[in-house]
């Protein structure tokens, strides 16, 4: 893996101009892996401060990578509140640079600050290089949730955030 670029990641609406290509591309790739598009329910306003944030990651003024997290009422991990990581893409052409794990960290960072102590989400075996990116950030299988949870191709993770100091 090359050094990480320098990311600037920023806060935007889930319909931000931007968001909504980057969603675009991503709903893409899971026609190409699955089949389909993601069918689970998405409600704008669950990105937005405080329950939610929605991050786009720009490299040289390009829209390259986006993440995302919401409140849950998911329990997992011995409970506390928390949220869900939605949205973690990276751009084909961007991949392998540690951009993701940038994102990831941002997104565990900020959910921290706002009081979330779990994370979780939901990924598919289809799509083996973010299970491997989630497992080796310390995620581990949680049981099923959402709108996946009966499919045999989800998988779900979940995090313990430290607590701040």
């Amino acid at each position: 893996m090359a050094d990480a670029p320098a990311l600037d990641l920023r806060p935007v609406g889930y319909d931000h101009p931007d968001a909504v290509a980057l969603v675009a591309r991503v709903q893409e790739e899971y026609v190409e892996r699955y089949g389909s598009p993601d069918a689970g329910p998405v409600d704008l306003a669950e990105f937005r401060g405080p329950d939610g944030l929605f991050l786009v990651g720009y490299l040289d003024s390009a829209a390259v990578a986006t993440g995302a997290w919401r409140r849950t009422g998911v329990e997992a991990l011995g409970g506390g509140p928390a949220a869900e990581i939605k949205r973690m893409y990276v751009v084909p052409e961007r991949r392998g640079n540690g951009i993701a794990r940038l994102v990831l960290a941002e997104l565990e960072r900020t959910a921290a600050r706002a009081g979330v102590a779990v994370l979780v989400l939901e990924t598919g075996l289809k799509q083996p290089e973010a299970i491997a990116l989630y497992e080796s950030a310390g995620y581990v299988p949680v049981p099923g949730f959402g709108h996946y949870r009966d499919s045999p191709l989800s998988r779900c993770f979940g995090k313990r955030l430290p607590p701040l100091s």
